[in-house]
């Protein structure tokens, strides 16, 4: 995974992009990793936020996702996106669906957006517990005025100890909607979920079995995200699609994060200065991407660097130990999953 060309520029190849635009929110959650609400100060201004989307366009960026905060909340997003579907960057939004009205379904319809993931975690008394109250009824009104008007819409659930005992019964719910696709996530023990004390732990192999036990006959696309398996029986099938392998962690080896103010990490769930690679105001996303020294702890992986029970398992040098930003603020063995499904 190390493997560098000799003029110093390496052969790794930036797919997707994840990009926080803002931390304005019109929520605090419970679990909010980034612990949004408000702005930060002097955030990438729209001039700023369009040489990004050029510099990931000449890396060959193919797709970008913008997060939040909450997206809507940044008024130019429109022109954000405008750009970057412009240059042919398949572009994402990931919101609450809490603001959404006819004007923003017109705005969207103008800049060809690829699809839009709604945040929708449980049935409704347990959503609006961590998130906000109301915030449940928002969003599946979003999903519907989304989805009459004829976007893909996918929804993201963030799971904890006390969601996944409610997966049957949203489930069901779910099916009532013509969704394109239901992805299940771990919440990680980071940001507002570390200071509130959430009962993040559940077991992997339950949700991995309810998954299992419902993909097939789906009305959408069904899996789980990545820092939730692995290399159980049906690994193939679970991401997703069929023949969707969890190749270990790719941030900084095909995928890049960045924050509001320019901070470029290899991931943005990987949320801890620790992993700030460099700014966009000092470096170009280029010299970053392209530093033999960025990127260390999956570029220059080895099997040895396994710990734990991952340091003996078979299918070790193929996940790479798991996601390395719940590994982190778990137990801080990035090398280790501490909740493998798996029983080596």
């Amino acid at each position: 995974m190390s493997d560098q060309l000799g003029d110093g520029m390496n052969r790794f190849s930036l797919e997707t992009a994840v990009w926080e635009i803002t931390l304005a929110c019109c929520f605090s959650c419970k679990y909010c990793g980034s612990q949004g609400g408000q702005a930060r100060e002097n955030e990438l201004t729209t001039k700023e936020c369009l040489d990004v989307v050029h510099q990931l366009a000449k890396l060959g960026c193919r797709r970008v996702s913008l997060i939040g905060g909450e997206v809507f909340m940044r008024r130019d997003w429109k022109t954000i996106v405008r750009e970057l579907t412009d240059y042919g960057i398949r572009t994402a939004i990931i919101t609450n669906g809490f603001l959404f009205s006819e004007e923003t379904i017109r705005d969207l319809k103008e800049v060809a957006i690829e699809s839009i993931a709604v945040s929708l975690d449980s049935v409704e008394t347990v959503h609006d517990r961590y998130r906000q109250k109301g915030s449940y009824a928002r969003a599946v009104q979003a999903i519907d005025a989304l989805t009459e008007a004829g976007f893909t819409v996918t929804v993201i659930s963030t799971l904890n100890k006390e969601s996944v005992t409610h997966l049957d019964d949203f489930y069901a719910f779910l099916r009532t909607r013509p969704i394109a696709a239901w992805q299940l996530q771990a919440c990680s023990p980071m940001g507002n979920a570390a200071r509130s004390g959430i009962d993040y732990r559940f077991d992997f192999r339950e949700v991995i079995t309810f998954v299992e036990q419902n993909m097939e006959a789906a009305p959408f696309a069904m899996g789980i995200a990545d820092n939730i398996g692995y290399y159980t029986e049906n690994e193939g099938k679970l991401r997703g699609h069929e023949n969707s392998w969890y190749r270990g962690c790719q941030a900084g080896l095909t995928l890049l994060g960045i924050d509001s103010i320019g901070n470029i990490r290899g991931c943005e769930s990987m949320y801890d200065d620790r992993f700030i690679e460099g700014n966009i105001r000092q470096r170009r996303i280029a010299d970053i991407w392209n530093d033999p020294s960025a990127f260390a702890y999956n570029r220059k992986f080895r099997r040895e660097n396994l710990t734990g029970a991952c340091a003996t398992c078979e299918y070790g040098p193929y996940c790479a130990g798991g996601c390395r930003s719940y590994n982190f603020f778990v137990h801080g063995k990035i090398y280790e999953s501490p909740a493998c499904a798996r029983k080596c």
